[in-house]
């Protein structure tokens, strides 16, 4: 009669694509029930965004039909995002298990529009997202929201952030400023203010939190790496060479930061032709691949140039919700699960860390 060690040991040799760790070691078998041949579990996946999720479910599925003696099968499947950062040390946000910076080396790359719809297409797989447009001097995400008139609340001395499409927002585009009004403040005032958005907010049970940096190399960057611990920094260019170029400077302050790269996606890369459907590279092609490989950096996407991205940002009507099966839209979805594999390999690696301390026999005086 089959055991529950001969399933176990038939299920380890299904191997995550992105951890290289068979899901058995990863706890990703809970709940395992076998009785007469009736065997009942479920699989939890690291992050419901994850790349590989079907390719996991399938591989399960046939190793099982491998066991003689099994004579049903019920497995649900779940997902749980793992805690990518370290989350003792970081007592203000310890509800939020991943904190995802968009960056840019300079203005004009499109980074606010990925961050945001990287942030609704993670939210679309089912995890639960934050949204903190950290760009004082030219906040977007309200206009780029439909959000420009709403008035945040603040609950036991918490500010309460906005809620749309199933994402928490909070940005300095709600604090009173005049559309024709500049932002005009020093560095520590900005530096304040961002802290003040990171950990006087009620940013509670977040599976990621995305900020929105401003471009540049300047304090928010900087006071958001010495904050908190992040877990990585998503760097957003575009294929000309004065864009990849100003991007490698980013990635070298955060390399300085001792701060992750989660990737490099490229914005505008290419513009599909309504008539003949093919690709057509206006602005050069492969900076962003450059980057990846110069630097051992992951190439997460590329995401084509599209009038309805530019449209849908000015009416507050994100592409991927208003067109949701456009290559744009797909482009991102793609993008966001690249992202988040991303997010649990460096999770798997804090967690190895983490047990190889705890394993440490202790000091003797």
């Amino acid at each position: 009669m089959v055991g529950v060690d001969q399933v176990l040991e038939k299920l380890s040799t299904v191997i995550d694509p992105d951890l290289k760790k068979d899901i058995v070691s990863m706890g990703m078998i809970k709940d395992l029930e076998l009785n007469d041949g009736n065997l009942k579990f479920t699989l939890e996946l690291t992050t419901p965004a994850c790349p590989f999720n079907a390719e996991i479910e399938e591989d399960v599925r046939k190793a099982i039909s491998q066991i003689e003696g099994i004579k049903n099968f019920d497995m649900s499947v779940t997902a749980k995002v793992m805690e990518g950062r370290s989350l003792d040390a970081d007592m203000a946000l310890s509800t939020v298990k991943n904190i995802i910076a968009v960056a840019s080396g300079k203005g004009g790359v499109g980074k606010s529009t990925v961050a945001l719809n990287l942030a609704l297409a993670l939210s679309q797989s089912g995890a639960k997202i934050g949204l903190l447009d950290a760009d004082i001097y030219g906040p977007s995400i309200p206009l780029m929201l439909g959000l420009q008139k709403v008035a945040l609340e603040v609950e036991d001395n918490k500010l309460q952030p906005a809620e749309s499409h199933g994402i928490k927002v909070i940005s300095f585009g709600f604090f009173g400023e005049q559309e024709s009004q500049a932002a005009i403040y020093r560095g520590p005032i900005i530096s304040g203010i961002v802290k003040q958005f990171l950990v006087d907010a009620n940013w509670s049970n977040l599976d990621y939190l995305i900020v929105d940096l401003p471009p540049g190399t300047g304090d928010i960057p900087l006071t958001l790496a010495q904050t908190i611990p992040i877990t990585g920094i998503l760097v957003v260019t575009t294929p000309q060479d004065v864009a990849s170029n100003v991007a490698v400077k980013a990635i070298g302050m955060f390399n300085k930061l001792n701060v992750p790269i989660l990737g490099v996606v490229e914005n505008m890369s290419y513009f599909i032709c309504p008539s003949c459907n093919e690709k057509h590279y206006i602005f050069g092609e492969g900076g962003a691949k450059k980057i990846s490989e110069k630097y051992n950096i992951p190439f997460v996407g590329e995401i084509p140039l599209n009038s309805g991205i530019m449209e849908g940002s000015d009416k507050g009507k994100p592409i991927i919700l208003t067109d949701p099966n456009s290559p744009s839209a797909e482009a991102f979805r793609k993008s966001a699960k690249n992202v988040a594999a991303q997010c649990s390999i460096l999770a798997a690696k804090l967690r190895e860390e983490m047990q190889a301390e705890a394993a440490e026999p202790a000091p003797t005086s």
